[in-house]
């Protein structure tokens, strides 16, 4: 088997990549190094650093491949709202470039890795598949836009397909430095500085976090399963749903860290309450939680121990900046 996988220097390309690699599975990569890192990739993998969204380059990389994973994304929930432009093209734009490659190159199975923004605020929790979408930030609009025309154009192209809907995936090689993203690892990096996390609003708002080994275990059956065709799968634990107040505190206790945070203004339409159900990837995938929240937490910690504390880094452009933006990215308080 030979599988292609967009952002395979990623967080979750690159550990998708090195377990497929171990099981023996040829792995061919593209990234353009916006989000992942050099030192992420495999050195089994068919590597190339190229934008998704060079249509011509991804047909030519994509021949001969049978499975293609597309986890690339500026995966940019928040920020969405004030740079929709970046954040849509490099979501829904560079997803119908990898897609329209899959189609030309006849390849047998495409699955999409979409993101629980999908669900928006809904009235009942947790979040289960059959939910209408109702997406309050324009990242997930263009998850939810992508999987209708992946939907549409791997049926007409008889393509077998599935989606994946992460839980918040958290784990060793997660960016720690950018300020936009990534809530436990901005937090580790800030603490490790001597610097109190900074939480919006109240710190009320609630989530599961996913280890990357248990995300890694459901995207696997689904590439080496063809029995699934179509359907969409929430994976991540769903056991411990937890305040970013919470976590807070699981991040200090493992540092020793004295703990008072820094509340700041809530950011615009964030939803505050969001957790999935994986009941169905527990039926029909075999899925069990293997790592518990405090478990991830240190694999990070001492991951990004090794390398020390960075300084953030501001790489991406606010196209809207007013009386709303977060403080905190206008002002580079992270």
């Amino acid at each position: 088997m030979k599988v292609f996988i967009s952002g395979v220097a990623g967080f979750l390309g690159s550990h998708l990549a090195d377990s497929l690699i171990n099981q023996g599975v040829e792995v061919v990569g593209v990234d353009n190094l916006v989000g992942g890192q050099l030192k992420n990739v495999n050195s089994k993998v068919e590597f190339h650093q190229e934008d998704c969204g060079n249509l011509k380059k991804m047909n030519e990389y994509m021949k001969g491949c049978d499975v293609v994973f597309h986890a690339a994304c500026t995966a940019h929930d928040g920020l969405s709202l004030f740079s929709p432009y970046y954040i849509t093209h490099n979501t829904f734009g560079i997803t119908m470039s990898v897609l329209s490659a899959a189609a030309q190159n006849k390849i047998k199975k495409f699955i999409y890795c979409s993101s629980m923004s999908r669900y928006g605020e809904q009235e009942t929790l947790p979040f289960i598949e059959e939910m209408d979408c109702n997406p309050r930030v324009p990242y997930g609009v263009a998850k939810y836009a992508a999987e209708l025309v992946i939907r549409q154009i791997c049926e007409l192209n008889d393509i077998y397909f599935n989606i994946v809907v992460p839980h918040n995936i958290v784990g060793p090689r997660q960016r720690s430095n950018d300020p936009f993203r990534n809530v436990a690892a901005i937090m580790i990096n800030r603490m490790l500085q001597g610097k109190q996390p900074i939480i919006y609003g109240d710190g009320e708002q609630k989530r599961c976090f996913s280890d990357i080994e248990d995300v890694i275990y459901c995207i696997e059956q689904l590439i080496f399963r063809n029995d699934l065709n179509g359907e969409i799968f929430n994976i991540g634990p769903d056991e411990e749903f937890v305040s970013i107040n919470e976590l807070a505190k699981i991040i200090a206790n493992e540092l020793k860290f004295n703990l008072h945070p820094i509340y700041v203004p809530a950011r615009p339409n964030e939803v505050k309450y969001a957790t999935c159900s994986a009941e169905k990837a527990r039926r029909i995938l075999n899925y069990k939680t293997k790592v518990d929240l405090k478990t991830s937490i240190k694999r990070m910690v001492d991951y990004i121990k090794k390398d020390g504390a960075e300084e953030f880094e501001y790489n991406y452009d606010i196209e809207i900046i007013n009386d709303k933006t977060p403080k905190t990215w206008k002002d580079k308080m992270i």
